[in-house]
């Protein structure tokens, strides 16, 4: 397959990551194991402790992802015009430990929302910003190195924190997931509200991190990284918009991860396997993600993510037919197809994007992708209601190949 290349080899002297990414890194990886000590319990609170419906947790979280979709395109606008990016991740560093502290104190499902709300603005503000600041201290010829850095500090992060919040259950109940045992509704209510509130005291440490971050110094870049032809709307470039229009014909088939984990207990799979299975996927997405940058940088990004595209579409038809055994290794495989498609797109799209332009392009990207992958993910529901979980995946798996054979005719061309 003929790729885009739009990096150069890297000489020896600069390969070594800045200090940026390196604290960018840790930052995120605090953030994400305060974060997933948190998300997988949110249903069994609110639906098994506080008593919600479905429909109330759904609206929950669709409702947070709506405000994570908008507030990081405007975020990513307003450090292009600012000039600045930090104090973006101050705060969005920040407003997380305020949210997982309002679920610490919740009593009714109203203060879960408002908590989860608060969370998700702080995951608004500071994602296109952070990940223009890796863009803006990283050289294209070790973008990709730099984001798949991060990618796998991020995830290891979230495997920390899903094991935690697990082992920690498992002292405080007896079990490490609600139901297993006769647990008291009371006593289990106060387990979940101490794995918050540690939950929002392992955020401050992300947060406090963030006060030795430094703007990037954009002054100096070579001439030809300033120098964009064709810009169009908002002043990007036509090639980032064909690579966005890309991605987001993949993003038709990208449905919340969710549904792998419901269709893993559908097949017979416990839920604390689940979990386990859960943490699986995490640590090859860890061990993966900065391999699969260090080759987009030598060999072209586009050809790392179709061959992620490729493991995802086979992912979901085995998702399709498989029985409890074979979900280990798919979602193994599925760890695998995230390493080489989420940090590695991210370059992608910094790739095609001016450096003055960088908060707004990956603030676009991610608001598009999210809205994208949220209509995805109720397509999803509804062939799964409708039709049950063979159907589900085997569309999934279907527009993921139609997107791979798109890539050599719509991609942008050097």
């Amino acid at each position: 397959m003929e790729t885009q290349d739009t990096t150069e080899p890297a000489p020896e002297n600069r390969k070594q990551l800045p200090r940026a990414v390196v604290l960018l890194g840790w930052v995120s990886f605090f953030a994400d194991v305060s974060s997933e000590m948190v998300y997988p319990l949110i249903p069994m609170f609110v639906v098994g402790v506080l008593g919600a419906s479905a429909t109330v947790l759904g609206g929950i979280e669709g409702g947070a992802a709506l405000v994570v979709a908008f507030v990081t395109a405007w975020a990513g606008f307003r450090s292009d015009r600012r000039g600045r990016r930090t104090p973006y991740l101050h705060f969005g560093y920040g407003l997380p430990v305020l949210g997982k502290t309002l679920m610490a104190l919740a009593f009714a499902w109203p203060m879960v929302l408002a908590g989860r709300l608060v969370d998700r603005l702080g995951k608004g503000l500071r994602t296109s910003p952070r990940d223009a600041l890796i863009a803006d201290a990283a050289e294209p010829a070790i973008r990709g190195r730099a984001f798949g850095f991060h990618r796998a500090m991020d995830t290891a992060g979230a495997m920390v924190g899903v094991l935690l919040a697990a082992g920690l259950l498992w002292w405080l109940t007896g079990s490490p997931i609600e139901g297993e045992r006769a647990t008291p509704k009371e006593e289990s209510r106060w387990a979940f509200h101490v794995v918050f509130a540690i939950s929002a005291g392992l955020g401050l440490m992300s947060l406090a991190l963030t006060f030795l971050l430094r703007e990037a110094d954009r002054r100096n870049e070579p001439a030809r990284q300033r120098v964009q032809v064709g810009s169009g709307r908002l002043g990007l470039p036509a090639a980032y918009w064909r690579t966005v229009a890309l991605m987001l014909v993949f993003s038709l088939a990208n449905s919340s991860d969710a549904f792998l984990l419901l269709r893993a207990r559908d097949v017979g799979l416990s839920p604390w396997s689940v979990v386990m299975a859960y943490a699986l996927f995490n640590l090859t997405y860890t061990l993966l993600s900065y391999p699969a940058g260090v080759v987009s940088d030598r060999l072209g990004r586009w050809r790392v993510i179709a061959l992620g595209w490729v493991i995802y579409a086979a992912v979901y038809a085995g998702f399709a037919f498989t029985g409890a055994a074979g979900v280990w290794p798919l979602l193994a495989l599925y760890g695998a197809y995230m390493a080489l498609t989420d940090g590695v797109g991210k370059a992608l799209v910094a790739d095609h994007a001016p450096p003055d332009k960088r908060g707004t392009a990956m603030g676009v990207f991610a608001m598009a992708n999210g809205l994208v992958a949220l209509l995805a993910s109720l397509a999803a529901g509804v062939l799964w209601d409708r039709f049950g979980a063979p159907v589900t995946f085997g569309v999934g798996a279907a527009v993921a190949a139609l997107a791979v054979v798109l890539v050599p005719f719509l991609r942008p061309r050097a």
